[in-house]
């Protein structure tokens, strides 16, 4: 089973015998709680990406200092670093190693690129990773279905 599997389970463990409607009821509890303890963290971040991908990212800003930079057009750059070296395309989003392609993240290469063009690299990272686009997710409100009589 999956992780999110056993995690509805577990949750679910002491409900199982309920009639299926209070099972819902307990689902449609657990929902609320987790969808608006996610809206909290959400509106709580201050940096521009969600916590997650802003730990992430970190790292490869000092790791972009040591690449060497080539501007071969206004928005294309060849970058050149200790174990790779590749086209950076800021304008399209891509990048030869295909990290900047896929995940919609800078990779080093990509920073560096972005940085000597004196470009936001959060201007190039997909909005799915935004902290914008999580408060979106959980703007939401889960509300009970209520009783059968109404």
């Amino acid at each position: 089973m999956t992780n999110m599997v056993e995690s509805l389970n577990n949750m679910l463990v002491n409900a199982r015998d309920f009639p299926y409607v209070a099972l819902l009821d307990v689902i449609q509890e657990k929902m609320s709680k987790w969808w608006n303890d996610r809206r909290i963290i959400a509106m709580a971040i201050t940096a521009p990406l969600t916590s997650s991908w802003e730990s992430e990212f970190r790292p490869c800003f000092a790791q972009s200092n040591g690449q060497h930079i080539l501007q071969l057009n206004p928005v294309t750059y060849h970058v050149k670093g200790s174990e790779l070296e590749g086209v950076v395309d800021i304008f399209n989003k891509t990048y030869t190693c295909k990290e900047f392609d896929i995940d919609k993240l800078l990779c080093v290469h990509a920073i560096a690129a972005v940085h000597h063009a004196q470009v936001s690299v959060y201007n190039l990272v997909s909005p799915y990773y935004t902290k914008e686009y999580y408060v979106l997710a959980y703007s939401e409100t889960i509300y009970p279905v209520g009783s059968q009589s109404q």
